[in-house]
């Protein structure tokens, strides 16, 4: 949620913040319905105070013998008046308040301007990407080799999108995501969260999904729905409170099931299971101060990449451009994996500043030490990593002639000893 003293002091900046987003100028429709909820909120405090006068003046009419009837009526008037300017004054805050949630938040300065992903900026690049004296093959085709891949099961068990593995590929999957936990845990300063994958509109609507991107949630009742991302529980953990500036930042971590309907991509990564309807992520969230947001965002992408460094996985890092930033985001960097089987670098981690976007949403403040107010809090949020990404990541860099795949060196602990991953 944007802050609308802000628009209301800035117009024309605001404009201009949405042109960067692709959006026609919005703030002469906004303060329109802004002027006319603030002028209906001060007629009907006129009403109140003249109905508080009137009181007044009955009981002084009646006091000294005199006529009250006119002043009676006057009251009945305004009480009825009064009424109807609440719903009134109501119908006109859920219409600001509509708008209001469907903008986006304002990127910062140094987001590169365009139009779409074509548009990010590569800042680096990580690792070299493993040579092959052969063809290298996608992970599904090495998985379903392996006989440890079933997407035909998984079809008649739910559907398109969704995958059955088994054996060491099922337990290799397992180990990505306790060594993400371990590292992110016991060595950078996160604390681990098991968090319901089931929440409320409520928390949706905190963290930004809501209302907008209802079509790519699954909703299982009037008023739950399956988590698309930890991001969403962990972040509302802060919600509705006031914290103290010195327990800040607070850190996160979480390793869940996730669910999206993958409304907006029909057609795309139908193959194996780079994009699927149930995934497992490991999620970062760091909830903190204004001034120091900005270094908490380098940090959270430097765990990430940490992980990736650890698997000897090669990867690059992107700054999203103005088209390509998610609607909650005000910068974000993504982590792109190297995968030998599409010759290609594909997103396996995103880490966005949200600054204080979801924090006006969730009504989540801190109080400044020294200061009698307080101030809203900043959010960010990056997945470190996507497991599933991981897995298809690791299966494709490791393969080798004969269809089997190494364990990289940090897995095999995790792995009870095991070193490769062969056909039965």
């Amino acid at each position: 949620m944007l802050d609308l003293k802000w628009i209301r002091e800035n117009p024309q900046d605001f404009d201009a913040a949405m042109k960067r987003r692709g959006l026609p100028p919005q703030s002469d429709d906004l303060l329109g319905t802004d002027r006319n909820w603030r002028d209906t909120q001060t007629h009907l405090q006129d009403m109140q105070a003249r109905r508080n006068a009137a009181a007044k003046e009955i009981g002084k009419a009646k006091a000294s013998g005199g006529d009250a009837e006119v002043l009676i009526r006057e009251v009945a008037e305004l009480k009825d008046e009064t009424q109807r300017f609440i719903k009134v004054e109501r119908d006109l805050q859920e219409i600001l308040d509509t708008k209001l949630s469907g903008l986006p938040n304002i990127l910062d300065a140094d987001v590169p301007d365009g139009a779409d992903e074509t548009e990010n900026v590569e800042l680096r690049r990580v690792g070299d990407a493993p040579s092959f004296n052969f063809e290298p093959k996608e992970h599904y085709e090495l998985g379903e080799a392996l006989g440890l891949m079933d997407f035909a099961t998984a079809a008649k068990l739910s559907g398109s999108r969704f995958v059955v593995t088994s054996g060491q590929i099922a337990r290799l999957e397992r180990a990505l995501g306790a060594f993400m936990l371990d590292v992110h845990t016991l060595e950078k300063g996160y604390l681990e969260v098991s968090p319901p994958v089931m929440v409320r509109g409520s928390a949706l609507y905190g963290t930004g999904q809501l209302p907008k991107f209802e079509e790519d949630l699954y909703k299982i009742s009037d008023d739950q729905y399956m988590i698309p991302t930890a991001e969403v529980p962990l972040t509302n953990i802060v919600s509705e409170s006031i914290l103290v500036e010195s327990d800040l930042p607070k850190r996160f971590t979480a390793h869940t099931l996730c669910f999206r309907s993958e409304a907006g991509s029909a057609g795309k990564d139908t193959a194996g299971m780079l994009r699927q309807h149930q995934f497992t992520k490991v999620e970062m969230v760091s909830i903190t101060t204004p001034d120091q947001s900005q270094a908490e965002h380098e940090r959270m992408t430097a765990c990430a990449e940490d992980i990736l460094k650890r698997l000897g996985l090669p990867y690059r890092v992107v700054v999203l451009c103005s088209g390509d930033t998610g609607f909650g985001a005000r910068k974000t960097y993504d982590i792109e994996v190297w995968l030998p089987g599409q010759n290609s670098y594909r997103e396996i981690s995103s880490c966005s500043n949200c600054g204080d976007f979801q924090a006006r949403r969730m009504k989540a403040r801190y109080r400044p030490e020294g200061e009698k107010g307080t101030a809203f809090v900043h959010t960010l949020n990056g997945s470190g990593l996507a497991v599933g990404r991981t897995l298809i990541a690791v299966m494709e860099n490791y393969q080798q002639a004969d269809g089997s795949i190494r364990i990289p060196e940090v897995l095999v602990p995790y792995m009870g000893g095991v070193t490769e991953i062969c056909a039965a």
